[in-house]
């Protein structure tokens, strides 16, 4: 495993951040780690580059302890935060080859990761002439100069316009090939873009761990519905694989079904059969941005 997390807690004075976490993942996985603000999140990523210890539970990265040998472990990550913090007043080479320096690792190095992020046309600028997103590209071949096995990326499209997001991620799924990568994000539809697995998790414990592929299966259809008055919960519940209703105003319902088939016409039937009209009506698919509103509210 490139990363374990076993049974982690971590307690800020009264407030517990996170509560028993675990998980564990692979080479080659790009995860989608996903929830609210004060979920926990940056918890868990100082904890997993060593920047903070939990109170209680385990962390390996490629086998190696982090709470036992810290620098071994760190060696193995490449870590871009949400705050990129980069010397704006030296040149994008010069950069580079400081934090390559720190690393011990080849000056050639540096000029692989230059062109691995795209780098080449604007590295004998400053970095405080780059745009947003070539800013984010230098953070980027920071975090993968000495070749880490686990990429923890905090954040790393926040800010870009679309032509960046796009560059931006089409590299972070290139990455993803021989690494790990950790990929925390408010952007949903990133995930969908560039993740095979997600990891929500709110108020300090994971809800949800599957894969993309898995949740994107689902058979749940949500359906809102405008009647022309207002309708007993008791006649909702008739509903043929109802899973849960929401009655927004006097009029409005928001009607969940777990069935492959389109369910809109079963609801123009039971308008029918009890002598009600139909206002409007609109189906929405089952997708992440749901999903996610729905596990965390």
């Amino acid at each position: 495993m490139s990363i374990k997390v076993s049974l982690v807690t971590k307690i800020y004075k009264d407030q517990k951040a996170l509560n028993e976490v675990s998980f564990y993942a692979k080479k080659g996985q790009i995860i989608g780690f996903l929830g609210p603000n004060g979920a926990g999140k940056s918890t868990m990523m100082k904890i997993l580059t060593g920047f903070i210890k939990p109170n209680f539970g385990h962390v390996f990265v490629d086998e190696i302890d982090i709470l036992q040998n810290p620098i071994e472990a760190q060696k193995r990550i490449g870590y871009l935060p949400e705050h990129n913090p980069l010397y704006s007043d030296m040149y994008v080479r010069e950069y580079l080859q400081f934090q390559a320096a720190i690393f011990k690792v080849a000056k050639s190095q540096v000029e692989t990761c230059i062109e691995t992020v795209g780098l080449a046309i604007e590295a004998h600028k400053k970095i405080n002439q780059l745009s947003k997103g070539y800013q984010q590209r230098v953070g980027l071949a920071a975090a993968i100069l000495h070749n880490p096995k686990v990429l923890i990326l905090d954040e790393p499209t926040t800010g870009l316009d679309p032509n960046q997001l796009v560059e931006i991620r089409a590299l972070i799924k290139e990455l993803g090939k021989d690494k790990t990568v950790l990929f925390s994000t408010h952007i949903l539809q990133e995930v969908e873009a560039v993740c095979d697995r997600v990891i929500i998790i709110n108020k300090g414990e994971i809800l949800i761990d599957k894969k993309l592929a898995v949740l994107k299966v689902s058979k749940q259809q949500t359906i809102e519905v405008t009647f022309d008055c207002k309708i007993e919960t008791q006649l909702i519940d008739n509903l043929p694989s109802l899973v849960s209703y929401q009655n927004n105003e006097n009029f409005t319902w928001c009607i969940t079904f777990e069935n492959e088939e389109d369910m809109r016409s079963k609801v123009f039937d039971f308008a029918q059969e009890n002598g009600f009209k139909i206002l409007s009506l609109n189906t929405q698919n089952k997708n992440l941005e749901t999903l996610f509103r729905e596990v965390t509210s």
